[in-house]
């Protein structure tokens, strides 16, 4: 583990025995399904999951209830569309890195299965798709949203803010933080201070989630000196502004209850979720006082427990309004 000021390691090299194959040949080789999957996987279905999932229930609450069908559908697709187009620019552009890191070395591009100018013209594809079945079937200021937050993951967040500083994901995560306005707008075709709220829950709630996770992997991040702060500072630094960032996050979650009148289901499960979360978070700044030993620390146990309250927090979001 390197710090500021400390030499860092050798580069690592992909290992051929796990699958990252270096031999730029392998595309020609690959059968139809590996094809299929790679670019499948361009998109980080799994990212693509998570930001879904602070769209509909924003949806459901602009409503006051289950909105049309067709618009939900209409707004998930365009919106997995974009941020599936956003992710692939992301790959084009980290491929070298992410041919050396044991996380990203099986992806795609270090794989060599798809070329970077197939998945170029992927990713642009895929933005102007999605970018006209929003204006179409959803709304223009929708469609805006949408096209506004891919370019700012992609210059903003992977092109000038990712190498440069430790702030990379503070300011970066600003574009996941897009689907809760775009959900909202979706259904009423403007903004408001409701879904400026659910932006600000998503944004603080970024760090802690991802700098748990970039803990784990820190040692990937120093070999390719991407500065992200677990790589700069002593994990219990690290924990120490992940409880900061965490009682931030709660309060603002709660600032929705007298912001848009919900009922009481919602501040009871954040308020719940938020104790839940910030124990975690001060269990984990407890265990990286005085080690840097990860299997002490357990970075993913909050990771883990960070995916769960953001998800049962926007559960509560969509079904405040169904129950009261």
């Amino acid at each position: 583990m390197t710090y500021v000021g400390e030499s860092r390691p050798a580069v690592q090299q992909p290992d051929p025995d796990d699958g990252a194959s270096t031999t730029p040949t392998a595309s020609s080789t690959a059968s139809l399904k590996d094809v299929v999957s790679a670019y499948v996987g361009l998109t980080k279905p799994r990212v693509i999951e998570l930001l879904l999932l602070t769209t509909v229930p924003v949806m459901f609450f602009a409503e006051r209830g289950v909105p049309a069908l067709g618009l939900v559908l209409a707004t998930v697709v365009g919106g997995a569309l974009s941020a599936g187009s956003a992710s692939t620019y992301n790959c084009v552009y980290d491929r070298d890195i992410d041919e050396q890191m044991r996380r990203t070395r099986r992806r795609a591009l270090p794989r060599h299965v798809v070329t970077p100018r197939a998945a170029l013209v992927f990713a642009t594809v895929l933005a102007i798709v999605s970018t006209v079945v929003l204006a179409v079937w959803v709304n223009p200021l929708s469609a805006a949203l949408s096209l506004g937050a891919n370019a700012f993951y992609v210059f903003g967040y992977t092109m000038l803010l990712k190498r440069r500083t430790t702030q990379n994901i503070v300011w970066g995560g600003i574009a996941g933080c897009f689907p809760a306005l775009i959900g909202w707008t979706a259904v009423t075709g403007e903004l408001s201070w409701v879904p400026v709220v659910l932006f600000a829950v998503v944004f603080f709630w970024t760090p802690p989630h991802t700098w748990a996770l970039a803990l784990r992997y820190r040692e990937d991040y120093a070999n390719v000196d991407v500065p992200m702060l677990p790589v700069v500072r002593p994990a219990a630094e690290v924990a120490r502004q992940i409880v900061l960032y965490s009682w931030v996050m709660v309060a603002t979650s709660l600032l929705l209850w007298p912001v848009a009148g919900t009922g009481p289901v919602y501040p009871v499960v954040a308020a719940v979720l938020g104790a839940v979360f910030l124990r975690e978070a001060h269990r984990m700044w407890s265990r990286s006082r005085g080690t840097e030993d990860l299997s002490v620390i357990a970075p993913m146990r909050l990771f883990h427990h960070s995916n769960l309250y953001l998800s049962l927090l926007f559960v509560a979001v969509a079904l405040d309004p169904l129950l009261f």
